[in-house]
């Protein structure tokens, strides 16, 4: 209608009908592109969820936690995981992380940033690297194979460092195998098997009872079994039982361990990466540990995408990702 007044612009215009509808796509979108508005338009607590693979680097030294369990990060993109020097007040401006101490090791890890850790709260946990996930004979598991190598070459360099190497595999006792879940009881049977098969069962070609205790298809993998005697003897190397996919979904012998000997820093390596791997790994990252997911040593059966989506949420959520060259490199 002629004659409507429109001040919106800062100045009076009179409109038709033709152009009335025009002025208001363009009012909108002014609107749209002014800062007051992107700003407004952004809830004031809509905080990112940035891990430290997209965050970006620190200005200041930054200290995540409180005394008794903490992170700080420096600007030199260092992120100490030791818990040995926390930050006082007011020191966070052009704050220099301290000396690496004789018992700490660091290692690049993804995302531009260098952890320190110490070695004496640190631990490999190496998961079901075992014949029956790994034996040609047993399984089909190409992928997982090619981790062997990557591990036997970083376990001795981690020893050496004071590192404890925890072999945490599949191994059950009869009277666990009337307490597991059926969920679970299913995942490892055959479909066509209605009373026969599945955890507890007898393999062909001597390899004994499924996934039980002290039985060959437990047995870790070829030079895996070796390395393991190996460190056993030392006293560096510990055999760990597990009865469910995650070997921290209860108070687990695991568990037990990780606390008794005050390991809080965890890097994790085996198979299968988004199955027993992956769930330990979140379990661990629930109960408050450090997380260090190594690449190169982690692999699956699983589809594309089952890996990816592990790696990718290791490093953005639960803790970080590394390789074993990274590890071994470390200073």
């Amino acid at each position: 209608m002629i004659g409507d007044m429109d001040t919106r612009f800062g100045t009076a215009l009179h409109i038709t009908d033709q152009s009335h509808e025009y002025i208001n796509a363009k009012w909108e979108e002014d609107k749209l592109n002014s800062i007051d508005f992107k700003l407004m338009s952004v809830p004031p607590h809509d905080t990112p969820i940035l891990g430290m693979v997209s965050r970006p680097p620190v200005q200041s030294a930054l200290q995540y936690g409180y005394n008794a369990d903490f992170w700080v990060e420096y600007s030199s993109g260092l992120v100490d995981l030791s818990c040995k020097n926390p930050l006082k007040p007011g020191e966070n401006l052009d704050t220099s992380p301290p000396a690496k101490g004789a018992d700490e090791l660091e290692f690049v890890v993804d995302g531009s940033r260098t952890l320190r850790v110490d070695t004496n709260a640190t631990a490999l946990v190496v998961i079901d690297m075992q014949n029956f996930f790994l034996h040609p004979d047993l399984r089909d598991h190409r992928l997982g194979l090619k981790c062997v190598d990557p591990l036997l070459r970083v376990i001795p360099v981690l020893r050496e460092k004071g590192v404890k190497i925890l072999w945490v595999n599949w191994g059950l006792t009869d009277h666990e195998l009337k307490t597991l879940p059926p969920a679970l009881i299913r995942g490892f049977r055959r479909p066509q098997s209605i009373r026969e098969g599945g955890f507890g069962s007898e393999l062909p070609g001597n390899f004994g009872r499924l996934l039980m205790r002290d039985e060959r298809n437990s047995d870790l993998y070829g030079p895996l079994q070796d390395e393991y005697i190996k460190g056993q003897k030392r006293g560096t190397d510990f055999w760990i039982h597990k009865n469910r996919m995650s070997a921290l979904w209860d108070r687990t012998a695991l568990d037990l361990f990780l606390k008794e000997n005050g390991l809080r820093t965890l890097l994790f390596a085996g198979v299968n990466t988004d199955q027993c791997v992956g769930g330990t790994l979140i379990d661990a990252y629930y109960r408050g540990y450090d997380c260090i997911l190594l690449q190169d040593a982690t692999a699956t059966t699983s589809p594309t995408g089952g890996f990816e989506n592990v790696i990718y949420n290791a490093g953005n959520s639960y803790g970080f990702v590394t390789d074993t060259g990274r590890v071994m490199a470390a200073q």
